[in-house]
């Protein structure tokens, strides 16, 4: 049986569509102030080419790539520490699968965490001090080679 729409009801639709539509232009903007840099992971495969997001502030490294529905393979995230720490990090309200480099002050990476599993709240650790760490796309450091030991070329690192 068909409800009839109400004026109440109508008023309360409304109000949701203004909501998810303010969500949707906010969710835009942030990606549109991020900051993108170029960089470079090299392994024994050769030199691989990522445009990066940037969190390097408490909100951006809390937010991170939390609520993406993709992420191109040739893209990321590096966040910055600013100096060398054991860090974990976790998956809750990530929605794709992850590969997790965590990068020395050197710019060598010291550990790889592999296809993390989207909204586990299980944490991710560093295995040592590091300075950043690189999110790509789940799958993408197999593909690459990457190893513990490579090299990420990025401005935060000393060259």
């Amino acid at each position: 049986m068909l409800r009839k729409s109400t004026p109440w009801r109508q008023t309360l639709c409304a109000l949701a569509i203004s909501s998810l539509a303010l969500l949707a232009c906010h969710a835009k903007a942030q990606l549109s102030q991020a900051k993108i840099e170029p960089l470079e992971v090299v392994t024994a495969r050769g030199v691989f080419h990522f445009d990066v997001e940037i969190a390097d502030s408490d909100p951006a490294r809390e937010r991170g790539l939390m609520y993406r529905k993709s992420l191109p393979s040739d893209h990321g995230m590096l966040f910055d520490f600013d100096m060398a720490r054991p860090v974990a990090f976790w998956m809750k309200n990530t929605l794709i699968p992850l590969d997790m480099l965590f990068i020395g002050a050197d710019g060598r990476v010291v550990s790889i965490a592999h296809d993390a599993a989207p909204l586990s709240e299980t944490p991710i650790d560093s295995g040592g001090s590091v300075r950043g760490v690189l999110e790509i796309a789940g799958g993408r450091a197999a593909q690459i080679g990457a190893a513990p030991g490579d090299r990420v070329k990025h401005r935060i690192f000393p060259r």
